[in-house]
């Protein structure tokens, strides 16, 4: 039977329920004891995409928008390369992205006075490098990708994770991996950082090859992936024109103000996200709460800058009791390395990350984590052994 599980989450907010829930934002790690793993799910991109408005409150500003002037707008078509050749960009020795002819960095600003045709070009890139960090955890560290859920069926919406041969089967100890939400994937700690900086400060690949280093089995979950996207079937709604008493003229003035209005909403979606022609529904993936499996086998969960809130998620008093025991949040903050940081939520301890870089958090804890595991592991297997209960010591003092 497995000895011992750890989990890893990264920064951004990271969700505190470990009954199953999403993690909002953060990265997680985790460790625990058992022969299988509870379900934990939990660093996003440096740009969260515009909270949409309704059409109510936003009907006015698109009324005084200039569709003609906007239409004018000299911008080159959205059609972007499909592969790191093509963008002219490649991973060194070092695991930085350089350009393949000038050696220089990736440039954001690649067009000046283009912002948004820059962030698409941007958004392009990261999704080569999605697929990329994927081909490097099959490739660079030999884990499997597996389907989920095992048991769907063949009409049921997928996903998937990643893990090391031994797994399900190490008899000692897992390590779970667990990023946070955003546009980040499986293997990944934050886009930007494997973008501008390198591979080790910006993917999990450092922690899966120290954890395969020290005797781990290891799993690195995808929870950004929960859910498909398929075109959202269209429902025919008769025009209430139709059936209205109103006068011919009436209704015709009312239609043809209805059709202009829903031209200029059209052509604003379509401009705001070009890419997106036809409207999509999420069918999401099977997911499971397994509380008392996770409590009785995860030893240890590292979380960095987790901002996450135990009452939001409904957390209940023995899971925040099992958090304080069990948990550490390494935050940003620019004090030392592990001093202690104060917090007003009685969750779990919080420590400095040694950085005030929110992306950077997992990077620089990397070793102090992997410290508070073995500790971890320990403390639980020595609370394992046999120990002289206090009835028994009187007895023996009592005898001499």
């Amino acid at each position: 039977m497995r000895n011992d599980v750890s989990v890893f989450c990264g920064p951004r907010k990271c969700g505190s329920n470990l009954v199953g829930a999403r993690i909002p934002r953060g990265k997680v790690i985790t460790t625990a004891r058992g022969s299988s793993t509870g379900e934990l799910e939990g660093h996003a991109s440096s740009r969260l995409p515009p909270q949409p408005c309704s059409w109510g409150q936003s009907s006015d500003l698109l009324s005084r928008i200039d569709l003609d002037e906007l239409m004018k707008k000299d911008e080159p078509p959205l059609d972007f390369p499909d592969t790191l050749e093509g963008f002219e960009y490649a991973f060194n020795e070092k695991g930085q992205l350089r350009h393949i002819k000038t050696g220089e960095p990736f440039v954001f600003n690649y067009r000046e006075d283009l912002h948004r045709w820059n962030q698409k070009r941007y958004e392009a890139l990261g999704e080569i490098i999605t697929k990329y960090v994927y081909e490097l955890l099959e490739k660079d560290c030999n884990l499997k990708k597996i389907s989920i859920p095992v048991d769907a069926t063949e009409s049921e919406p997928k996903s998937f994770i990643f893990m090391s041969e031994d797994a399900l089967t190490n008899p000692q100890k897992l390590m779970v991996l667990i990023h946070g939400s955003g546009v980040v994937r499986a293997g990944q700690w934050a886009r930007r950082l494997i973008i501008n900086e390198d591979l080790d400060s910006g993917t999990q690949i450092p922690f899966i090859k120290r954890a395969m280093d020290e005797g781990y089995g290891v799993i690195v979950l995808n929870p950004n992936e929960n859910y498909i996207e398929v075109e959202k079937p269209k429902i025919h709604v008769p025009s209430s024109s139709d059936s209205s008493d109103e006068p011919a003229e009436k209704r015709e003035r009312k239609d043809k103000v209805s059709k202009e209005t829903k031209k200029r909403r059209d052509f604003y979606e379509k401009y705001r996200n070009p890419q997106r022609e036809k409207e999509m529904m999420q069918l999401y993936i099977r997911m499971i709460q397994r509380e008392a499996d996770v409590k009785s086998k995860v030893t240890a969960v590292a979380l960095t800058d987790s901002v996450h809130n135990v009452w939001h998620q409904e957390a209940g008093k023995t899971i925040r009791e099992w958090m304080r025991e069990n948990c550490c949040n390494w935050v940003s903050s620019s004090e030392p390395l592990d001093t202690s940081v104060e917090s007003m939520l009685p969750d779990c301890p919080r420590v400095s990350a040694g950085t005030d870089r929110h992306e950077l958090t997992s990077w620089k804890s990397f070793p102090s984590i992997f410290k508070f595991f073995t500790e971890a592991s320990e403390a639980k297997t020595s609370s394992l052994k046999p120990a002289l209960t206090r009835r028994s010591h009187r007895i023996k003092h009592e005898e001499l």
